[in-house]
């Protein structure tokens, strides 16, 4: 495992000449899966990107986008094997809060994907809901962040928080949420 310091990061936009960076830092594209590699090269030359660098290069990314019911949503976060469980990945979570441009933010995550989970409930999303089928056998959850974790310079931040009534609690293997 990398010492990476996540107060040394550097987080900007990444343009179309990070892609192939960014590439390698994310497992599967770096496995040759084709469609990763033109998604990321897509977001990329799209502005969609965070990308999290430390003095050796890029450690990971995150990719927001507009396209849930034209609210944030968080498509993608990633971080480099060798680069996690060092605060890459909350730091990119807090740059995505900040940057997110609507009154609401959600991401989702398979049920298998425990580690991301406890990042988002450790962050304080909330769960917003559960859908099957998306991936045979491992549920797609769905998390909504706190308003209180947005940045409070958007004029759209006019509707009240959601709340999350007991009928819609999820069970997990780490728990009800």
């Amino acid at each position: 495992m990398d010492n990476t310091d996540p107060a040394a990061l550097t987080l900007r936009r990444a343009g179309p000449a990070d892609w192939t960076a960014l590439a390698g830092t994310d497992p599967i594209a770096a496995a040759g899966d084709e469609a990763r590699r033109t998604r990321i090269r897509r977001w990329c030359e799209a502005g969609l990107v965070t990308l999290a660098a430390a003095a050796r290069g890029p450690v990971g990314y995150a990719v927001l986008e507009y396209t849930f019911f034209e609210q944030g949503f968080v498509t993608l976060l990633s971080v480099a094997p060798d680069a996690r469980r060092q605060g890459v990945a909350t730091r990119l979570l807090t740059a995505v809060e900040a940057e997110c441009a609507t009154p609401k933010l959600f991401t989702s995550t398979n049920v298998s994907n425990q580690p991301m989970q406890r990042l988002l409930l450790k962050a304080g999303w909330q769960p917003a809901g559960l859908v099957h089928g998306l991936d045979e056998g491992d549920p797609e959850l769905f998390y909504l962040c706190p308003s209180a974790n947005l940045s409070r310079s958007s004029t759209l931040r006019t509707f009240p928080d959601t709340v999350i009534g007991k009928e819609s609690r999820i069970r997990t293997p780490l728990g009800t949420l």
